[in-house]
């Protein structure tokens, strides 16, 4: 499996890849609506700590979430979550086996066989 590059400009706290971007500018047109991604983590899963990720109406977002922009589409994360996902790279695999969305997270001590949770 080959990670693509993270989309330019480089954001400092969630880094999104092209194939990741183009892959929930899908989704998102799916949903029929003007929507940003929720990233976010919550106790639990096989390491201790699991991913959470969701489209929401951007009329959602909180003054202290922390915003970023990639070429108009925004992914939202609050506070508490951007301290364990800080610098997380966000990328999305086709494969058969073990494809879909793929997190890269800095912060993680370990990280368990799925891939959808991590511990520090």
């Amino acid at each position: 499996m080959t990670m693509t590059q993270a989309t330019q400009p480089k954001q400092d706290g969630i880094q999104l890849t092209e194939t990741a971007l183009k892959h929930l500018r899908m989704l998102r047109e799916q949903q029929g609506e003007d929507l940003c991604l929720r990233v976010g983590v919550r106790n639990g899963g096989c390491s201790g700590m699991s991913y959470l990720m969701d489209f929401e109406s951007p009329d959602n977002v909180r003054d202290n979430d922390q915003v970023y922009d990639y070429e108009g589409f925004k992914i939202v994360c609050d506070p508490k979550s951007l301290l364990y996902i800080y610098g997380l790279q966000l990328d999305y695999s086709t494969a058969l086996i073990g494809g879909g969305f793929q997190f890269t997270n800095p912060n993680a001590a370990q990280t368990c066989g799925c891939g959808k949770s991590f511990g520090v």
